[in-house]
């Protein structure tokens, strides 16, 4: 038996539209256009199908645009061997209501809570309890409507002091659904995690200055807390963390490096640190550095480079190349180190007697309005009034053409 398909009806009021399943009678027709719009029992209402729908044999019959439905018969000749129909409602009713959206579903203001935590390696404990909102305020979504469900990644903090307990967690939505609770509930994992963002690397510039033209070697020592990541030319790594770079050098700063065959006028690395050992509140606070606004800091730094000795063309290369990490942030902390505690990092020695070497090392993160506040007494007019020479151990010697001289100039930003 075959299925007959099904046929489908238009209903126009003005410039509203619906559609419906076409109707197999007038009565039936009527009744679903007095269902949609809904007129007054005193309103004009009538049918009307446009010629260019109606079916060939009713078109034929009328010379006007429209057909108008006034019964049956004069419905069926509209739709003999028609596929679909469109019906225009004439009346002066108003059109028909809005459907009213769905109410809103309740507020959640209750519901259960359990932290899956781990103390310490192997011992796991889990807190079972009830969230609660205050002033009746729906947990489940915000004003706007969003939902705020799914996975958090962040930091529980649990206080028990004295007559103060309090549990309190600030995270961001994870947008990899793959990661699970499972995955996250292991102190080794979290090492791992934690371990893997990286700490930016210290990048770092040699350069030599010879009297004359002298072969001679550069090695790099770095402290196991350290490690290089990259160098360039690269470097010869002769173990027990050492780095070697065998050098014909030039009166005019010119680096002929024989193993890459390259001319350079300065040796480039980067160092990266143990993450374990980064504190930046620690290693720039009011006690050993200064903290200005990024405009104040850039115009300070030229005159801090200027007073230690680097040219216009050095000083101002230093401050092109690493603007755009100073400009990502509004206001600057920053200290040069001092040459005991750079060596303690990384040391360096050359094949060079006599050498004066000038290492300037600068490290630097960005801090908030509020953490500017705690620099008060370590402004820009305290670091205008320091002794720059002195603190990074600059000699009158690193002027002196006739010595060989090291000058190598470093940058970290600490995040």
């Amino acid at each position: 038996m075959a299925l007959a398909r099904q046929r489908l009806l238009t209903l126009a009021y003005g410039d509203m539209e619906t559609v419906r399943v076409l109707p197999q009678s007038f009565p039936e027709l009527e009744a679903v256009a007095r269902d949609w719009t809904k007129p007054p029992p005193d309103a004009i209402f009538s049918l009307r199908v446009p010629t260019e729908f109606a079916s060939l044999h009713a078109s034929r019959l009328v010379s006007g645009p429209y057909i108008y439905l006034t019964g049956e018969d004069s419905y069926q000749i509209a739709i003999m061997g028609v596929q679909g129909l469109r019906v225009e409602i004439v009346s002066d009713a108003p059109p028909p209501p809005d459907e009213p959206p769905p109410p809103p579903p309740p507020p959640v203001t209750e519901m259960p809570a359990t932290f899956n935590l781990e103390l310490v390696p192997g011992q796991q404990i889990a807190l079972e309890t009830t969230v609660s909102s205050a002033d009746d305020v729906d947990m489940a979504r915000m004003e706007d409507g969003t939902i705020v469900d799914g996975m958090f990644w962040g930091k529980l903090n649990i206080v028990h002091t004295d007559d103060t307990h309090t549990v309190d967690f600030t995270g961001t939505k994870m947008r990899d659904p793959d990661i699970t609770p499972d995955f996250l509930f292991d102190s080794r994992v979290m090492t791992k995690l934690t371990t893997a963002a990286r700490p930016t690397s210290a990048k770092c510039h040699l350069s030599i200055l010879a009297p004359a033209q002298q072969y001679c070697d550069v090695i790099l020592t770095v402290n196991p807390l350290w490690s290089l990541a990259l160098t360039w030319p690269p470097a010869e790594n002769v173990g027990e963390n050492k780095h070697k770079y065998f050098l014909r050098v030039h009166p005019g700063g010119a680096l002929e490096h024989f193993e890459s065959e390259m001319v350079v006028t300065s040796l480039y690395y980067e160092a990266i640190p143990d993450p374990a050992m980064i504190d930046p509140n620690e290693f720039i606070a009011p006690r050993n550095g200064f903290a200005m606004s990024f405009r104040d800091f850039i115009s300070h730094l030229m005159n801090v480079l200027d007073q230690l000795g680097m040219s216009l063309h050095a000083r101002t290369n230093f401050i092109n190349n690493n603007l755009h990490a100073f400009s990502g942030h509004k206001n600057i902390a920053y200290r040069f180190l001092s040459p005991t505690k750079i060596a303690n990092a990384i040391d360096i020695s050359v094949t060079a007697d006599p050498c004066v070497f000038t290492r300037l090392f600068l490290i630097f993160r960005g801090i908030s309005d509020d953490d500017l506040g705690l620099f008060a007494g370590a402004g820009e007019k305290e670091a205008n009034s320091m002794n720059w020479r002195e603190a990074v151990g600059w000699s009158e010697n690193s002027k002196d053409t006739t010595i060989f001289r090291v000058l190598e100039t470093s940058i970290w930003e600490i995040t």
